[in-house]
């Protein structure tokens, strides 16, 4: 890979899985501080470092109820994507306060990492963790 020129940063090996898995998700419905930049909330941080776009299908899986998706994305070609839960409205707005998980599937290889803001209170938590690779 050559570093001295961004034009070119080639790859000879896909990056990444197709499937990943975040077992633990939570929207806090509060936030302090100024919107949007201190709203309560989740994101996947998607990199897709191939050179196809990526097109992303992702579903909520909740404790008492049917999963809620699919919510679709693209993450172009050797770009990156923070994709917020808490702006995801179609099929329908993952519900603020309710535990859920999701699976996040992709039509070529990328990398997902999750975080968290919870700002409901002035002392600020910020949490991230790499999803699990699934396959």
């Amino acid at each position: 890979m050559d570093l001295t020129n961004p034009r070119r940063i080639t790859r000879r090996f896909a990056v990444g899985c197709r499937v990943w898995a975040i077992p633990e998700g939570y929207i806090p419905g509060a936030s302090h501080g100024p919107e949007p930049a201190m709203t309560s909330h989740e994101t996947a941080c998607i990199l897709n470092a191939g050179p196809q776009d990526a097109h992303v299908e992702i579903a909520v899986f909740f404790k008492d109820r049917d999963p809620a998706g699919p919510y679709r994305a693209t993450v172009p070609a050797r770009r990156t994507l923070h994709l917020r839960f808490n702006e995801l409205a179609e099929p329908e707005p993952i519900p603020r306060d309710t535990d859920y998980a999701t699976l996040i599937e992709s039509d070529v290889p990328i990398v997902v990492q999750h975080t968290r803001l919870d700002s409901r209170q002035a002392e600020n938590a910020l949490m991230t963790t790499m999803a699990h690779p699934v396959g």
